[in-house]
């Protein structure tokens, strides 16, 4: 019905509205072909990472502290963090000495459980590790629960520190508080992982 009305409107009309109109008719299919693809290329998509075809994981660190190895609960932390979903991406034993655990802890030096704080990570080794996950820092953060192991007992029974912590200070974990904090704690360990951190102050012990 519309082609027949067109053709109609070609043969009618003067010679010079005609040309005009089948000009027309000739250039709207690459407008509409035109507009389709801008279309097409302005929509936001996900962003999906280059390996694997996924929507691209975060990272965060995670560490066992001496309590923790102490404790012989590396085995078990580790099983608890992989049935929650995470990959661990990197992961190695540190002794960390006076000047690298003052280091970590920096943005502490002014607290007076600083000495303390270095002295216990101090006393043993560390399990570091990078684990990968989506919204990995939310919930490992989630899973150790509570900076304080007393209050985890309580209020987040399940989680880790509730576990194997003992306070605020020897609770068995750490964990970064934001993707900052992961970035740097992160490069502080593994510079082959992440480099180029900022340093940024985090509360997380």
């Amino acid at each position: 019905m519309a082609r027949t009305f067109i053709l109609f409107l070609v043969v009618i009309l003067p010679h010079h509205y005609s040309v005009h109109l089948q000009m027309t008719l000739r250039i709207v299919p690459f407008l509409a072909k035109f507009l389709f693809f801008f279309l097409l290329v302005s929509v936001p998509f996900p962003c999906w990472s280059s390996s694997n075809g996924s929507i691209l994981n975060e990272k965060t660190l995670a560490m066992i502290k001496p309590d923790g190895l102490f404790g012989n609960y590396t085995d078990r932390i580790k099983n608890v963090i992989l049935e929650s979903g995470f990959i661990i991406f990197k992961e190695k034993v540190v002794q960390l000495d006076e000047d690298s655990a003052a280091n970590f802890y920096a943005e502490h030096s002014t607290r007076s459980f600083f000495s303390s704080l270095v002295k216990y990570m101090m006393s043993g080794p560390v399990l570091v590790m990078v684990l990968e996950k989506e919204n990995a820092v939310t919930d490992w953060r989630t899973l150790i629960g509570p900076t304080d192991a007393r209050k985890a007992k309580i209020s987040h029974p399940h989680s880790i520190r509730a576990l194997c912590g003992l306070d605020s200070e020897k609770n068995c974990v750490h964990g970064s508080d934001s993707t900052q904090s992961a970035e740097r704690e992160i490069s502080f360990f593994f510079k082959e992982v992440s480099a180029g951190g900022v340093v940024t102050e985090h509360d997380e012990l």
